[in-house]
């Protein structure tokens, strides 16, 4: 992962602009506009009141008409421009935003099991949400503030220092100090901010967490529980903010002080230079208007400042994202898959996880013919779920490799590899939408007729023609609406409808009562018929019909062959048997 401090993170972003160059450039244009219109009502009004001391006969109506209509006209242009500024510039970024948040989906979309292990995604949620507002504006009002601050700033210096170098200097002396002052203050808020963000995140999860096991909360009567976590957590993101808000108090503090010793600099010093004459009163206004209009621009950035730590911060947290490795990707050269008849070889295959270098997997030797039911069993914990996650490449092998039909699944492209293998697991996830959504999600596109029939094989037709609109029902968040059993067979006909040879049953019964196991079973049975089957099983009596049952501990492969085969060695598999038939298995 890069590590970028403020510059970088500016260089990074800078790229973003390329589609809005023509925008950005108009945007700069018009802030050019309002900052000229600014700097010249100061010099009209020296003008006019330069003449009115010293050459009032000459200040005719005609020359205070046509003043006036130039000012008017000033103001009609940066009526306009500002328009602009406000609606097309703030839209400029809306679309910047709109990319970043797309680009950051597609990346996490890439990303492996192993970094959504370590991340939350209440944490994910805030990233690709919250932190991005920010950057509207920042990327917005960056380019913008910093342009118009510039030229006031600049324009102002050279128009002063035409009037009277030694007071511009003076006035000026305290530019400095204002900029150093800034800069402490905000890489103080920064630190809040990079705080602030990150308790925002953690109390996203939080509440995720809370709401999604909310049945969990209410069985055991934990709603005080959650509420008091929620308020320490809460609380904690409060003593954060209070502490921003003070720092954001002494920098307003101190450059309001600083504006106020400006204008007694101008003040005393102007007063005292017109006193010599080498001042004259017209120039002094002028000096006290200009002066307005250098503290409201550097208020202006002041104010900026916070949005501008702001926009930084979610634009550190947006590359954080971006930057975490795609550590399983299609290598180059990458084929699609051709799948003729579905046996995958395992060949000396070891497996242990990044983070902390566990081996789960050892010298894992295993062919498994086309059309093959295996069975894999074994104590939580041996590595039956992870060694099915390899075959789909959710996890690389560390060790050794997998062939599929004689093509080695890392010179394949993922999306082949994918396409060819169907999931049915115990923790069953309906995404929220209507029972026809999430049975057409096997086969994306699919005729009303196919996923029809896809519910009949999968014994779900009944059922859901029960519903109360049918295959148009809303099945609520994570299929909340439907029993564990219905849930289940809306997942086959997700399966059937994708048509896979290769097939993977991680403990798909494991959580149905025996009348809804029993149904599921037969349901399973018929996707399985023809497919190479991988079948994770809790219940031991449902993969007595295996062809092959693995027994997998802690040493590998402990055990290979079929149940009678395997009951009449009187091992580990004869035990774990013995140990479920007597549980009433």
């Amino acid at each position: 992962m890069k590590k970028s401090g403020k510059k970088g993170l500016v260089r990074r972003f800078i790229p973003y602009f390329g589609k809005y160059k023509a925008v950005l450039a108009f945007d700069l244009f018009c802030a050019a506009l309002t900052t000229v219109c600014e700097l010249t009502l100061p010099l009209l009004v020296r003008y006019v009141t330069d003449m009115g001391i010293n050459n009032l006969a000459a200040l005719t109506i005609g020359l205070v008409l046509k003043i006036g209509a130039l000012y008017l006209f000033l103001c009609l242009v940066d009526a306009g421009a500002t328009f602009f500024r406000a609606s097309i510039g703030h839209i400029m970024g809306a679309r910047m935003e709109t990319d970043m948040r797309t680009e950051l989906f597609a990346h996490l979309q890439k990303l492996s099991f192993q970094y959504f292990d370590n991340m939350k995604v209440g944490q994910i949620m805030s990233r690709i949400t919250s932190d991005l507002f920010d950057v509207t504006e920042f990327a917005h009002h960056c380019p913008e503030e910093i342009f118009m601050a510039g030229i006031k700033i600049i324009g102002a210096f050279v128009i002063l220092c035409g009037v009277n170098v030694p007071l511009t200097l003076v006035v000026f002396s305290i530019v400095p100090f204002m900029v150093l002052a800034a800069a402490y203050f905000n890489m103080k808020m920064r630190s809040q901010f990079r705080q602030q963000r990150a308790q925002i995140g953690e109390i996203n999860a939080q509440v995720e967490d809370s709401l999604l096991g909310v049945r969990v909360v209410k069985s055991f009567a934990n709603e005080d529980v959650e509420t008091e976590k929620f308020e320490e957590g809460n609380r904690k993101f409060f003593h954060i903010k209070r502490g921003r808000y003070y720092l954001m108090g002494g920098f307003e503090a101190t450059n309001r002080m600083f504006d106020g010793l400006m204008h007694f600099l101008v003040l005393l010093v102007g007063a005292v230079f017109m006193i010599k004459g080498s001042v004259q009163p017209a120039d002094l206004v002028a000096y006290m208007l200009y002066v307005g209009t250098l503290i409201t621009s550097i208020r202006q950035l002041v104010q900026f400042a916070e949005q501008f730590q702001q926009g930084m911060t979610g634009i550190e947290r947006f590359f954080q994202i971006l930057d975490a490795d795609v550590d399983i990707f299609d290598e180059p050269g990458a084929k699609p898959l051709q799948v003729k008849a579905g046996g995958v070889h395992f060949e000396h295959v070891g497996f242990s996880y990044a983070d902390d270098g566990k081996q789960v997997l050892s010298e894992i030797n295993l062919d498994v013919k086309p059309g093959q039911n295996v069975a894999l069993v074994g104590p939580s914990g041996s590595g039956k779920t992870t060694l099915c996650n390899l075959i789909p490449r959710f996890y690389d092998v560390t060790e050794g490799r997998i062939i599929i039909d004689g093509q080695d699944i890392k010179g394949v492209t993922l999306r082949s590899l994918r396409e060819q293998i169907g999931f049915v697991q115990q923790d069953v996830y309906l995404f929220s939408g209507t029972v026809f959504e999430n049975i057409e999600y096997g086969k994306p596109g699919a005729s009303r007729e196919e996923v029809i029939e896809a519910a009949k094989r999968a014994g779900a037709h009944e059922f859901i023609s029960g519903l109360s609109n049918g295959y148009d029902t809303y099945v609520g968040e994570r299929g909340v609406k439907l029993s564990g059993g219905q849930k289940q067979r809306i997942s086959i006909a997700r399966a059937f409808l994708k048509n896979p040879p290769i097939l993977i049953l991680d403990e798909a019964t494991s959580a149905l009562d025996n009348e809804s196991e029993k149904i599921v079973q037969e349901s399973l049975e018929k996707l399985s018929k023809g497919r190479t089957t991988f079948t994770i099983a809790h219940r031991l009596s449902t993969i007595r019909n295996a062809t092959v049952i693995l027994v997998l501990t802690e040493n590998g492969i402990e055990e290979k062959g079929a149940h009678q085969e395997l009951m009449a060695k009187n091992g580990v598999y004869a035990h774990l048997y013995s140990a479920y038939a007597g549980d009433g298995v």
